[in-house]
């Protein structure tokens, strides 16, 4: 007989299945490594948190400020009316609020970026503990896969989502309608500063906002695109895969 060959995992009973083929941690004999484990998930779990608060703490921040300008232009209009003043003021509060929109929305994709990461390493560790206790997987609602189906299956407790939805409901496309809107203004009032018509202007708001829009997904479509992800435990295909001893 072969001594290569019968040491090899490939030639086991297990039919080359990566995840039975790998080594299970039920089988260590290293102490405390349920609590290593459990150790890391709380790690990652604080770094979630004092992430996301960290961003909705620059959202609050940054909506405070939009609205105080907002409160200091009404004041000015009141005591100087619409004249040039006025609008001197309008276009610098306007671009510095987008300014601080901009620099806001990119912490808020990296932040999500980031999230997204952290939920597959806690994933990770779910199948650890599954590998620990195989009895322990039907009360797991979040997935322990770290794949894309995985994390959706995570972020959506169990249930389907449309990927659309998730999406458009997503903090960062909340923060684009807020920039979106403040480049539109901004734009509105350059082009009525510059003497230009209502035509004029209606162009060059809108133009300013879809401008700022579309900038803002093609950012989002590079930091959320198409990656080389280290996939190390996939999710079961859903039609079974094929048994070579069928």
């Amino acid at each position: 007989m072969d001594v290569e060959g019968s040491n090899d995992p490939a030639s086991g009973s297990d039919g080359g299945d990566p995840e039975r083929l790998a080594p299970s941690l039920r089988d260590s004999t290293a102490p405390g490594l349920p609590v290593f484990l459990s150790t890391e998930h709380w790690s990652l779990l604080g770094t979630r948190s004092m992430t996301w608060s960290e961003v909705m703490s620059r959202i609050t921040i940054h909506l405070t400020v939009v609205s105080a300008f907002l409160v200091v232009l009404a004041l000015t209009a009141q005591a100087t009316g619409f004249g040039t003043p006025f609008r001197v003021m309008a276009i610098g509060f306007a671009s510095a609020a987008l300014v601080m929109g901009v620099l806001t929305a990119i912490r808020v994709n990296t932040a999500s970026r980031e999230d997204a990461d952290l939920i597959r390493a806690m994933n990770r560790l779910r199948h650890a503990y599954v590998e620990f206790a195989p009895e322990l997987a039907p009360y797991l609602t979040a997935s322990t896969h770290d794949d894309g189906p995985g994390l959706m299956q995570t972020y959506a407790l169990g249930r389907h989502r449309n990927i659309v939805l998730h999406v458009v409901g997503s903090t960062s496309m909340f923060l684009m309608v807020v920039n979106a809107i403040v480049a539109g203004t901004l734009g509105a009032l350059v082009g009525n500063t510059a003497g230009g018509g209502t035509v004029v202007v209606v162009a060059s708001g809108v133009g300013a906002g879809l401008l700022y829009a579309a900038g803002h997904l093609e950012v989002g479509r590079r930091v959320f695109g198409p990656q080389s992800l280290d996939v190390r435990f996939p999710s079961p295909e859903p039609s079974g895969s094929s048994d070579p001893e069928a």
